[in-house]
């Protein structure tokens, strides 16, 4: 039953898109985590504009976005010129390219959350542990971080759910190489493209459980974030 739904193609396309959707993950908290804390902080007017642009994914359609990082990877593109520089090679069409454009799409919807956190923390916790003669970064990873859990949590699981359904930027910058930079968003749109519509429904499927699986722990995470807050 499961050769049926999963062929050999469609397995690839599942681990290319588990392996990016981690890799994003794991880049955007490590990125997002201080820049949300200086954004929640911040009252400069850098800040608005930042702001704005990183956000701008939540109103592009992907393929603007996809345009402009395929032509920034190019051989004459900004981002090619250092990749082939450093001799890291051409970034398009590659899966460090779709790194890459996954982070960028999905920066947002990490941020969003960690900075909603941050700004609705009391300040009485970094006043405390100043009283105890904590410094600046001790406090932030001993006070703070344990406070916003419940919203990191959130946003390595929205930019996971995010990743994971990414279809125009992969597209645009990663093309549709099986083993490489397929994922399944582009192997359903293979399968029902050439008819294989047992494969495209094994892995819809599949995006649908996901889907409410994500809701769920949404749901959950943002259930405790309130405990928390209150």
């Amino acid at each position: 039953m499961i050769s049926e739904l999963f062929d050999t193609q469609s397995l690839q396309a599942i681990a290319v898109t588990l392996k990016l959707a981690f890799m994003t993950s794991a880049i955007l908290l490590v990125l997002v985590t201080p820049l949300a804390w200086w954004l929640s902080r911040s009252a400069s007017w850098p800040r608005v504009a930042l702001s704005a642009l990183l956000t701008l994914p939540l109103v592009l359609p992907p393929s603007v976005i996809g345009f402009y990082l395929l032509l920034s990877m190019g051989p004459n593109g900004w981002l090619g010129v250092l990749s082939n520089s450093l001799g890291l090679g051409q970034l398009s069409f590659t899966f460090s390219g779709l790194v890459i454009g996954s982070v960028i799409y999905s920066l947002p919807f990490a941020l969003q959350p960690i900075q909603n956190a941050f700004e609705s923390l009391d300040p009485r916790h970094m006043e405390m542990a100043y009283t105890l003669r904590a410094r600046p970064l001790d406090a932030f990873f001993s006070v703070i971080i344990p406070n916003i859990k419940p919203a990191l949590w959130s946003a390595a699981i929205l930019s996971f759910a995010h990743t994971i359904g990414e279809f125009g930027i992969v597209l645009m910058i990663g093309g549709n190489i099986p083993g490489q930079t397929q994922v399944v968003s582009t192997q359903i749109y293979n399968d029902v493209e050439s008819m294989h519509y047992p494969q495209a429904h094994g892995l819809a499927l599949l995006m649908v459980c996901f889907s409410f699986l994500t809701l769920l722990s949404l749901k959950f995470f943002g259930h405790r974030a309130q405990q928390v807050t209150s």
